[in-house]
């Protein structure tokens, strides 16, 4: 097993986590919210939690799906940005408070954002297609770094955030696709289309366009 950890962040730690909760600041905003993976015990008491976060996520007893954001007035506006900065990538982020406990970043995958450039600057100007895109990271980082990109996701408002995601880099030429995964990749092979990389990343289950829950299963 390799343990991969993001060596680059400068505006974003991990401050505790443990209760099925994590600590985190992202940029100079401090929020709470679920993590199923961190069955440990907190290091910090529920009072310095509570004292830090700016925005702590509650979930709803009759929906482990959705919940809502405490926020502490005047102290958090509906939308901040953060960076991402290396010497190959300089990317920047919005971010917002979502029903669903995300934030429009997942922080962790920036050591796939540094392969992905290394990877790109490699080949030269390589055709890549990410799937299941969210909020472009990838997209980001791949287009950076010189890709020719097609970013995809299933629901038209992340894909108009990641789309402002490219500008606030001071990025453009991205293709967008709003639409279901399994069906674009049967249309590219019939048309014959050709990529040198594609990135896959699907969640264990998500929501489609009509709001219907899918679920992902792997046989090995």
């Amino acid at each position: 097993m390799l343990l991969l950890t993001p060596r680059h962040w400068q505006e974003y730690e991990l401050l505790d986590c443990g209760n099925f909760e994590k600590l985190e600041r992202f940029g100079k905003i401090i929020t709470a919210r679920p993590e199923p993976q961190a069955i440990w015990g907190k290091s910090l008491s529920a009072e310095a939690w509570e004292a830090q976060a700016l925005a702590y996520f509650r979930k709803e007893k009759n929906n482990p799906e959705r919940g809502q954001w405490d926020v502490k007035s005047d102290k958090i506006a509906p939308n901040w940005y953060m960076r991402y900065q290396t010497e190959a990538l300089n990317l920047q982020f919005k971010l917002s408070l979502s029903s669903f406990k995300h934030v429009g970043i997942f922080p962790e995958q920036a050591e796939n954002w540094d392969f992905i450039a290394q990877e790109v600057t490699r080949l030269g100007t390589p055709k890549v297609l990410n799937l299941f895109a969210y909020t472009g990271g990838a997209t980001l980082a791949a287009k950076q770094a010189g890709a020719d990109v097609t970013h995809l996701d299933s629901i038209k408002p992340v894909v108009t955030w990641a789309r402002e995601n490219l500008e606030a880099s001071k990025l453009d030429g991205v293709r967008w696709i709003v639409e279901d995964a399994l069906k674009f990749v049967k249309r590219e092979a019939r048309r014959g289309n050709r990529y040198q990389g594609i990135i896959l990343d699907p969640p264990a289950y998500g929501r489609g366009a009509e709001g219907e829950i899918l679920f992902l299963i792997v046989i090995i």
